[in-house]
């Protein structure tokens, strides 16, 4: 018996559209990055980018459990002495651009090396409910019905 190591030529990208309304974050992100990673295919390769492409819409309306809008700091460095900042889950999400926080939850599943940066290449995040990719035809992934955890109702945060 012989492992299967997937080639290139036998490698075959798909498209999907998640609609994040209303899904938690950490459980769509990591969802997300199994589809990105390649791992929910039989042909799974860890060396080879067999993942899919994946398409988020509505990333503005994902919910966090918990306390996690006021609670979850994201940091970083300006590179000055002094120079640490943060901002809240809430701040971003109602911010300019809210579909970062779903960019880093999914960065911060996938390998930090060149591979996780080629695969995380495939995720776009678009906050409202349009997407310029109708051309691919992606497919739509309900990550909703995966599992009744998925969906947070409106009365519980």
């Amino acid at each position: 018996m012989k492992t299967y190591s997937a080639k290139p030529a036998d490698i075959e990208k798909k498209w999907y559209v998640i609609d994040a309304e209303g899904l938690v974050l950490g459980r769509m992100a990591a969802i997300i990055a199994t589809y990105l990673k390649g791992k929910h295919k039989p042909m799974y390769t860890p060396s080879m980018d067999c993942g899919d492409n994946i398409i988020v819409i509505n990333a503005e309306k994902v919910k966090l459990s918990g306390n996690k809008k006021d609670n979850k700091v994201y940091y970083w460095h300006t590179g000055h002495p002094g120079g640490i900042k943060d901002r809240t889950a809430r701040d971003i999400l109602e911010g300019d651009y809210p579909e970062r926080v779903v960019m880093k939850a999914v960065k911060r599943m996938l390998n930090n090396n060149p591979m996780g940066r080629q695969q995380l290449r495939n995720l776009r995040v678009f906050a409202g409910s349009t997407h310029t990719h109708e051309a691919q035809q992606p497919e739509v992934l309900d990550v909703a019905a995966m599992n009744e955890k998925n969906v947070r109702d409106s009365y519980n945060g």
